[in-house]
């Protein structure tokens, strides 16, 4: 687990990302980190660029959790986006709800992968999310977010190396780049 969080704390403290304000969310939260995503067909805008928006369906877990209240569409808080949303935050865990199954006991090991043409990433952290069912007693909700987008709001490169929980061949995982 030290390792885990090593990594995920080099990730977040890397340059690109440390201009950015995290801070520790304590309330429900969408975990992406082993979610995979689709294309909405829609764009969405982060700092000034239109990226591809995709939408991925995450387990709701409960804080504490980390989140970039200068990042994503937080907007300086981890206060609540709004009825019926919750924040797609970080907490480092070994095993995630996933689909099919939404089973909580499923293993989420971290894996890297290198972002090819087609074949990238998607970043849900930080963005807000819609609760929508619950299977298997677990809460889901729809989260929406960029791909192929850094942490600090940046587009990632064809050839990045990043890190995730997805398992392999999940389209788009949500996952962020290595530095």
């Amino acid at each position: 687990m030290f390792k885990a969080f090593a990594t995920i704390g080099f990730v977040l403290a890397s340059g690109a990302a440390m201009a950015s304000s995290y801070e520790v969310c304590d309330q429900p939260f969408a975990l992406c980190a082993a979610s995979s995503s689709s294309s909405t067909g829609r764009t969405i805008v982060v700092n000034g660029i239109s990226y591809p928006e995709m939408v991925a369906v995450c387990p709701v877990m409960h804080g504490p959790a980390v989140g970039d209240t200068a990042g994503g569409n937080m907007k300086g808080s981890c206060a609540n986006p709004g009825s019926g949303q919750v924040w797609s935050l970080y907490q480092p865990r070994k095993n995630i709800p996933q689909a099919p199954n939404w089973d909580p006991k499923t293993p989420a090991p971290y894996r890297t992968f290198t972002t090819a043409a087609g074949a990238g990433l998607s970043n849900m952290f930080s963005f807000s999310c819609t609760l929508t069912k619950k299977v298997k007693n677990v809460q889901l909700a729809n989260c929406y977010g960029p791909a192929d987008e850094t942490l600090a709001g940046t587009p990632v490169p064809v050839g990045t190396k990043v890190i995730t929980q997805a398992p392999v061949g999940a389209s788009y995982p949500v996952g962020g780049p290595l530095p």
